[in-house]
């Protein structure tokens, strides 16, 4: 009998001209666009720019990771996030807490109210 997870891949692979990244899914905690741009908040702190929009990077993610895609949705017009982080979600403050109990280290997102309640709604409906 196969193992479901074998088939799931666990990492994500970025390559560009001069560089390329092996970057393990649960180590992702959020994508963020500026512009043409994308950056990747890794939960060690690190961040990383890749030269295209949020866009592509969610067309991408879905493509390459299958039914890992799942666990990365993209909330509102600036991120997506690592639906495993998440901690806290304060609508009044318009603030997304994600947490890494491994390392102990919190990230907060400021987000629209509208983005914070379908986020909400997520997982209430799981």
């Amino acid at each position: 009998m196969q193992n479901k997870d074998m088939n799931k891949p666990k990492y994500i692979y970025f390559n560009s001209r001069d560089t390329f990244f092996r970057i393990e899914l649960s180590q992702i905690v959020y994508f963020m666009a500026d512009k043409n741009y994308t950056f990747l908040q890794l939960n060690n702190g690190q961040k990383l720019v890749f030269t295209f929009s949020l866009q592509k990077m969610e067309r991408y993610l879905a493509e390459k990771l299958n039914e890992n895609a799942k666990l990365f949705v993209r909330i509102g017009k600036s991120y997506i996030i690592n639906l495993n982080y998440v901690y806290r979600i304060d609508i009044v403050k318009q603030k997304l807490y994600l947490y890494d109990t491994v390392l102990q280290k919190e990230f907060f997102l400021e987000l629209s109210k509208e983005a914070l309640r379908n986020l909400r709604k997520l997982f209430i409906n799981k």
